[in-house]
């Protein structure tokens, strides 16, 4: 009988999260042991203390048995024996060690070769660290406040109300909402997400020059002067406008300290010229990250693809992380979404958003 841990009446334990069972590894294991990382990989969080995973064998080269343990604890325990060529399971629940990003277990077998697959099935987290799993919320839930997710291990807020020239009636106590997150991950317990659009003619407040109205500043803009068409020059004027707006005029405090998300949607107005939208883009991101704040990218891989199309590895929006929506789903499937492809070719998938409830729910990738 060999004992992985207990149950107590204290509240200084962990908690269990089940998640859909997700493949986390698959590869030859030997005689010495292998490290295995499941944080960040099958949908772990970095500060979970212990996983559930079924491991399992497949045609091991002679008798002998299997051991998982905690990254660099060769203890004497036999998770499973297997005699050659003998396909055999066992549900597995050991620690995991390392940092807060990387965290690992290890297996060996003590004779031979054999190949190992880990399917995790669910993590332990500490008491205090909420359930890993975050929640965005807007204008459109403004009259529903005893409704607002909670528990959340973080949360997300727009700013703009139906458009991205106006603001969130509810933004303070939605704030005020994310604020009080539970933590216990890598992503901020408080980030923020801004409507994004390139009107053209369609436009109120249509830019004529690089100058930024109502004593904003002069910009450096790398598509020339702005004189009120509608090309790049404009386009990049237009939401770098829309960018220094939400975080001057928005209510937003201490807005260089947050991580900003580009919500790009083909609800808003957008040109046909993809190039266009693209440099309008660019202006948001140049804004803001000037002001010394986090910037990514929310959308789905075709509303991307419609309305900025590819990004060249010059382009200011080339690295930034992806937030990607899945829509109706589960836990399972977002953490899976997480392996897919981010929206531009040097950034990677941050978060999955996915809703459940009837409320926009987030798991993070990394």
């Amino acid at each position: 009988m060999d004992v992985t841990g207990y149950y107590s009446a204290s509240d200084q334990g962990s908690v269990f999260v089940p998640i859909d069972t997700v493949r986390a590894y698959s590869g030859a294991i030997g005689a010495t042991p292998s490290s295995i990382r499941l944080t960040g990989t099958a949908g772990v969080p970095g500060t979970a203390t212990a996983v559930v995973a079924n491991a399992e064998l497949s045609g091991p080269s002679g008798i002998g048995y299997l051991r998982v343990t905690p990254n660099g604890q060769d203890t004497q325990v036999a998770t499973q024996n297997f005699r050659a060529g003998q396909n055999v399971a066992a549900l597995t629940m050991p620690k995991v060690v390392g940092s807060t990003v990387d965290r690992r277990i290890q297996a060996k077998v003590n004779t031979g070769t054999s190949h190992l697959y880990v399917d995790v099935s669910g993590y332990f987290l500490d008491g205090s660290s909420g359930s890993g799993i975050g929640a965005d919320i807007s204008w459109p839930q403004c009259g529903s406040a005893s409704t607002w997710p909670t528990a959340t291990a973080f949360g997300i807020v727009g700013v703009n109300g139906g458009l991205a020239n106006n603001t969130n009636p509810c933004l303070s106590q939605q704030l005020v909402w994310a604020g009080g997150s539970a933590g216990g991950t890598s992503q901020p317990t408080l980030q923020l997400y801004v409507k994004t659009a390139n009107p053209g003619a369609q436009a109120s407040v249509w830019p004529k020059s690089n100058t930024v109205p109502n004593g904003g500043p002069t910009v450096k803009n790398p598509y020339g002067t702005c004189t009120g068409g509608y090309d790049r020059a404009c386009s990049y004027m237009y939401c770098f406008t829309r960018a220094y707006e939400d975080s001057t005029v928005r209510g937003v405090p201490s807005s260089a300290s947050h991580r900003w998300w580009l919500d790009v949607e083909t609800e808003g107005s957008w040109q046909v010229d993809t190039t266009q939208n693209r440099a309008d883009l660019e202006g948001m991101t140049a804004y803001l990250t000037g002001i010394g704040a986090e910037v990514g990218l929310y959308s789905t891989g075709y509303q991307w693809g419609k309305i900025v199309g590819s990004v060249p590895s010059s382009s200011n929006l080339s690295a930034l992380p992806s937030w990607i929506a899945i829509g109706s789903s589960t836990l399972g499937t977002a953490q899976q979404a997480c392996s897919g492809s981010p929206l531009t070719s040097g950034g990677r998938i941050e978060m999955v958003q996915y809703i459940a409830d009837g409320f926009d729910r987030n798991t993070r990738c990394v």
